[in-house]
């Protein structure tokens, strides 16, 4: 019995090791989804569309661009988090879904390191501090003043509570020792329009997200958050020009559900990567005051572990944590 056992373990043993490979070939075989826990326009989302275009192309297979908004990603992220690993279904989140979420909110129907794998970074970038043109400010230093002079009149919106552009304006609030009334929106475009409308005065959206409404004078933007000047916007100062050492940039990622086949894993982070060195993405991007970052999985779940254990410190002294 132990002899047959033996030859019917060394028969298989072949064909589970060809099974990888041979995975990796074959997929996609179907339509892929890509989950985004925001709303259309903002800047998550405009990340996914570009690429998945461009897997599509590759692909020869649909790349659905699905939007799940709600609770500052976490909707979006259980969803995910719950779908089969099997490669057809990948999460594209911003950074602070998988590094500051967990700090936040006590409760959450996922665990982003335990229930995702990382692909890798798509892209990062600034963000803006930008305010309706009714505000009577036209650089940071007057709005410091201003916010000093009324505290708690100018009301900020964010893409929700925790999302990378509340933390970026909590951030700013913080290094600048002023307040703002905070009003979470359920993603980035959604608060981007109440911005142009007026029914805000400050948001820090992303640059790539709001770039257009600051071309054509709908916002104004007062300050960049990367340590210098934007090469799309090279009129508008850097906010560390007014705060000295202000720094604050977003990031926009892939990942997979726990589970999920690593020559699946490696066959879509090839793919992505070589999208995202196309010079035609990387032009897009620079449009966008983004940059590619196609780093590898395991330079990515690092990366994503060491920022997490940064924002916890900034939930705990900001006081953000959510009952």
């Amino acid at each position: 019995m132990r002899i047959m056992r033996s030859i019917i373990l060394a028969a298989a043993l072949p064909v589970a090791l060809a099974g990888a490979p041979a995975q990796s070939q074959t997929y996609p075989a179907k339509p892929v989804r890509l989950i985004v826990p925001f709303a259309p326009g903002g800047a998550t989302d405009i990340v996914a569309r570009i690429v998945a275009q461009r897997l599509n192309e590759l692909w020869g297979q649909t790349v659905l661009v699905d939007n799940r908004a709600g609770a500052s990603g976490n909707i979006g992220a259980e969803l995910a988090a719950k779908a089969p690993p099997d490669g057809y279904t990948l999460f594209v989140p911003s950074g602070s879904v998988m590094t500051a979420n967990q700090h936040i909110y006590r409760k959450m129907g996922f665990v982003a390191e335990r229930d995702f794998l990382a692909i890798t970074n798509l892209a990062s970038g600034p963000q803006v501090v930008a305010a309706h043109p009714s505000l009577p400010t036209r650089g940071v230093k007057e709005l410091i003043a201003l916010a000093r002079a009324r505290p708690g009149a100018i009301t900020f919106g964010s893409a929700g509570f925790g999302s990378q552009t509340h933390l970026a304006a909590e951030n700013f609030l913080y290094t600048a020792k002023i307040d703002a009334v905070h009003a979470p929106y359920k993603g980035e475009g959604p608060a981007l329009i109440d911005l142009v409308s007026g029914q805000i005065q400050l948001l820090t959206p992303n640059l790539s997200a709001s770039i257009g409404f600051i071309r054509n004078g709908r916002i104004r933007a007062l300050g960049v958050t990367s340590r210098e000047r934007s090469t799309q916007l090279p009129d508008v100062p850097a906010v560390a020009e007014s705060l000295p050492g202000f720094v604050n940039l977003g990031w926009f990622g892939l990942v997979a559900p726990a589970g999920t086949p690593k020559a699946v894993i490696d066959r879509v982070h090839a793919d992505v990567a070589k999208v995202l060195q196309g010079s035609d993405v990387r032009k897009r991007f620079a449009e966008l005051g983004m940059a590619p970052a196609a780093n590898s999985p395991e330079e990515f779940a690092r990366a994503m572990k060491e920022e997490s254990a940064r924002w916890a410190r900034v939930v705990r002294e900001r006081k953000l944590q959510l009952q």
